[in-house]
């Protein structure tokens, strides 16, 4: 647990990078309901999810995965794909797994009276649906607007980010993880060389 990477720039995109190693078949960290709980906790989200809970965060998290990067070819995807649970296959089924993440929306803030007749705000629904929801709402957002998303370029990752760099030509999922890692190979290679 705890081995979760924030460098997608955008909670549905982080919510992709669960799964790590993508480009070497893929390395599952929602294996179970506790470590989806600890991911929702880090990011800020509510919920205690449950087994159907975990299935449903992979079946959206591909879904998003399979609209914001389909040109990723089958084995970028990872052994993930391969998982069962029912992880949409085409365009229409993950928009599908989408749209009914979104249904399951926590209504807009609502106002209440205390007892003492005051205004405050209504409890926030702390399901773990609600917390998928955010995610699906975020993943309409990002594939819905002018985001300009990549794949990490170094050979072994495949993490996906937000590419909010001035020149729009960020390469790396992080120059401290992969950035450096890459260049320090390329310089041993031509100084070998």
């Amino acid at each position: 647990m705890g081995d979760w990477l924030w460098y997608g720039g955008r909670p549905s995109v982080d919510l992709i990078n669960t799964v790590r190693d993508r480009k070497l078949g893929g390395r599952e960290t929602l294996r179970a309901p506790a470590d989806l709980e600890a991911w929702l906790r880090t990011a800020d989200l509510p919920g205690v999810p449950g087994e159907d809970d975990l299935r449903a965060a992979r079946r959206l998290r591909e879904a998003i995965d399979l609209l914001a990067f389909p040109a990723a070819s089958p084995a970028d995807r990872g052994a993930v794909a391969e998982a069962g649970d029912g992880l949409p296959r085409t365009a229409g089924e993950a928009t599908d797994v989408i749209n009914a993440a979104v249904a399951a929306a926590p209504p807009l803030p609502r106002l209440a009276l205390d007892a003492a007749g005051r205004p405050v705000a209504a409890p926030r629904d702390e399901s773990t649906a609600a917390a998928l929801a955010v995610l699906a709402v975020d993943a309409v957002e990002l594939l819905t607007g002018d985001d300009l998303l990549r794949v990490c370029a170094a050979h072994d990752c495949g993490i996906r980010f937000v590419d909010r760099s001035p020149a729009r030509n960020r390469q790396w999922c992080s120059m401290r993880r992969c950035g450096n890692r890459t260049k320090a190979r390329r310089h041993y290679d031509r100084t070998r060389a």
